[in-house]
């Protein structure tokens, strides 16, 4: 069963790429997404799988059904594009002006679209339900997970599995974790407020720039002095806007940043202690301020079983020449609410360009490796039917006593 998975899905590759690239000319921002679910939905519709779509916003909700009875395996691909310029030189640029796929998802969505396809056809002989999530708005909070959680998605699911490619790893490599995988994502803006005046008369003034200066370099000590070692946390600032005429001390200035934890009381700690800072800063500067923490997605935490069981999975396919287990990594993924609510893992799936030059997620030249489609594809695939094997088995067993 899984050498005929792998077989169909060989076939389907240059399908894959096709879906990828068009999706790719045609990306669309977070919560906007309706012309990429309604590509999605009419794919299901042609090959007469059961959809549904307006899940949660923009999500759409696929499922198909083996011959037999089983377990209810969900997989999940992303959709959403970045607020950035393609400035790719391929046929498949985005046509869309300040709008790409600068992370993968394209190639997440084509991935299970064709797993999809391919599960599809040979659902006679297999065990279960498969459930296939096509998230919105994984990029930006609040995100699309969890109110297509909250609209259903998981209802009845016994596992889950998604992997991201991730293009700055070879080819051929499969990166997992047990346990913390990637960590919380948190967003804070802190506006100061001052009082301006002219640039040769500082002293009639509350330096607004200077206040925000001083929080830049303090905010830095918070997990340098502040937190144990032992814990992983990111302060970073992103953001330090105050545009004034070079003759102006400005009134008001604003800082934009983002928080990364991975345990609960640091990420509070942390959001606590930032306020506390602030609040002295500007006291003793004799300003005033508003301080906004906009908590984002909770850390990935893999589930151990599951995914020992993907990495057991992923080793019979021939294109994988890499099982390596990884370090948590400081980047956010909203797929940690489905972790939360139902037993599961998620993996990353090594897709670098073969190029001389390797650019990161998020970069306006930003492109990956289209073979490693087909290896999550495998991936997902053989997770998700080697589970249904799996729990079978365990019920014969059970009965045969």
């Amino acid at each position: 069963m899984i050498h005929q998975l792998h077989v169909l899905l060989e076939e389907s590759y240059e399908e894959m790429v096709s879906i990828r690239r068009y999706l790719h000319q045609y990306p669309e921002l977070s919560f906007q997404e309706t012309k990429t679910a309604a590509f999605i939905a009419d794919f299901y519709r042609g090959l007469g799988i059961d959809v549904q779509t307006n899940i949660g916003g923009n999500g759409v909700v696929a499922k198909v059904y083996g011959r037999k009875a089983g377990k209810t395996v969900a997989l999940r691909a992303d959709f959403d594009g970045l607020p950035i310029q393609d400035e790719k030189d391929v046929p498949y640029k985005s046509t869309v002006s300040g709008v790409m796929h600068a992370c993968g998802h394209d190639g997440h969505t084509a991935t299970l679209l064709v797993l999809a396809k391919t599960l599809h056809t040979i659902k006679d002989e297999l065990e279960g339900e498969y459930v296939f999530i096509h998230q919105h708005a994984e990029e930006y909070a609040p995100g699309g997970a969890k109110s297509m959680i909250e609209a259903g998605c998981l209802d009845g699911v016994d596992v889950i599995f998604g992997t991201h490619l991730w293009a700055t790893a070879p080819t051929g490599t499969i990166q997992y974790a047990y346990g913390p995988l990637m960590a919380a994502a948190d967003r804070f803006e802190i506006s100061i407020q001052g009082q301006g005046g002219h640039g040769a008369q500082p002293h009639n003034t509350r330096d607004a720039i200077v206040t925000a200066s001083q929080l830049v370099v303090a905010l830095q000590q918070i997990v340098s002095r502040r937190i144990n070692p032992i814990d992983s946390a990111v302060v970073t600032i992103g953001s330090f806007v105050a545009d004034n005429a070079f003759n102006v001390i400005a009134d008001k200035a604003k800082i934009v940043g983002t928080v990364r934890t991975f345990k609960e009381d640091v990420r509070s700690f942390i959001r606590a202690e930032i306020e506390r800072i602030v609040k002295g800063i500007c006291l003793s500067a004799d300003c005033t301020y508003d301080y906004q923490f906009h908590q984002g997605y909770p850390a990935v935490v893999t589930h151990v079983e599951e995914t020992a069981f993907l990495v057991e999975s992923a080793s019979s396919i021939k294109e994988v020449h890499t099982l390596k287990e990884i370090e948590p990594n400081m980047t956010g993924e909203d797929f940690s609410y489905y972790l939360q609510n139902v037993k599961g893992t998620f993996f990353f799936t090594g897709a670098q360009p073969q190029k001389d030059h390797t650019y990161p997620h998020h970069h306006p030249l930003f492109d990956f490796d289209e073979k490693a489609m087909l290896i999550a594809a495998k991936s997902l695939g053989t997770a998700a039917v080697s589970y249904q094997r799996k729990q079978a088995r365990k019920v014969q067993g059970t009965v045969a006593e």
